[in-house]
């Protein structure tokens, strides 16, 4: 078979490894964090080159997945909720954990372990699909629901990311949901262009929260350098489906991260970390703090399902 599925381990870490044996593209996944995107690689320059920046070692992602969240699932909140409190059917709730400014961040399954569910591999693809059951975890979220992760590795190194999440309460529940990769397509961000379809950007108070206000931002409309801009902004994409809706270039090599979605994720975050080795480009279904500002908030019924997918293609000049 041209794909092929296996189980590995480094420094600690238990991987599961998506192989094309055709072209050299590779994908690892780490179940036990948050079902996170460890790895995508394709062969550069004679050597195979991962565009996610990830964890060293086991003792590495325990220290910092709370704290850097790089690759996290974001669910079932994206970004930031204010103080960590929200309002919901006449009833306040607050979440138990916080971050150091005092707001709650990421959702709450960076560091849950997902079980694998299933695995296929054949000539034309190769997918692992994984589910984390949350139960009413954190009195923040007294709602029970399933997140299941299906990653699925298809020809020309294109990794497609599905997120099916069911309701499994009794009521109908707020939620959301996002990814929070870091991106590094060789050298500093400064070497790299950045291009997405938006023209809006939200404007954020000093906590990162949504004001309520839009602000008209055209910069990466078409490629521009990122060097000279630090960001940590959420956009509202222009999404055209079949279309691209972001692209990273790295013009000293050839790299290029082509990113694709559809309506579900019209929203993007970007931000770019002081050492400006990578960049987090984050597809959401909503906008950051959505419990309390309702932009984007998805009311999942009794016994639904709602899906969310994002396909990333790397390709080389």
């Amino acid at each position: 078979m041209s794909f092929a599925i296996d189980r590995y381990q480094i420094n600690g870490l238990s991987l599961l490894r998506l192989q094309d044996n055709a072209t050299g593209a590779m994908v690892a996944i780490l179940p036990d964090y948050g079902a996170l995107l460890h790895a995508f690689e394709i062969p550069l320059a004679g050597k195979s080159f991962n565009i996610i920046d990830s964890y060293a070692s086991k003792e590495e992602a325990d220290q910092y997945i709370t704290t850097w969240y790089k690759s996290a699932k974001l669910s079932p909140f994206v970004c930031r909720i204010a103080g960590g409190r929200y309002e919901f059917e006449e009833q306040e709730y607050t979440f138990n954990h916080k971050f150091m400014d005092g707001t709650a961040i990421h959702g709450l399954l960076a560091n849950k372990p997902f079980r694998l569910l299933s695995r296929f591999a054949d000539d034309k693809l190769a997918s692992v699909t994984l589910r984390y059951h949350y139960d009413r975890d954190d009195p923040g979220y007294p709602f029970e629901y399933n997140c299941e992760v299906r990653y699925t590795l298809h020809p020309n190194a294109v990794l497609q990311v599905e997120t099916i999440l069911l309701n499994l309460d009794d009521r109908t529940i707020p939620i959301a949901d996002g990814w929070h990769p870091y991106f590094t397509l060789g050298g500093t961000i400064d070497d790299c262009e950045l291009q997405f379809t938006s023209r809006t950007m939200l404007e954020f108070s000093e906590q990162l929260i949504p004001t309520g206000q839009l602000l008209h931002n055209d910069t990466f409309v078409e490629p521009a350098s990122l060097k000279g801009h630090t960001l940590d902004n959420c956009f509202a994409l222009e999404i055209q489906e079949g279309s691209p809706c972001c692209q990273l270039h790295n013009p000293q090599n050839g790299l290029t991260l082509t990113i694709y979605t559809n309506s579900q994720y019209p929203y993007l975050q970007v931000y770019t970390p002081d050492h400006r080795k990578s960049i987090a480009i984050e597809n959401l279904s909503s906008a950051p703090d959505c419990f309390n500002n309702g932009m984007g908030l998805t009311l999942l019924e009794p016994r639904q399902t709602t899906s969310f997918n994002v396909w990333y293609q790397l390709s080389v000049e």
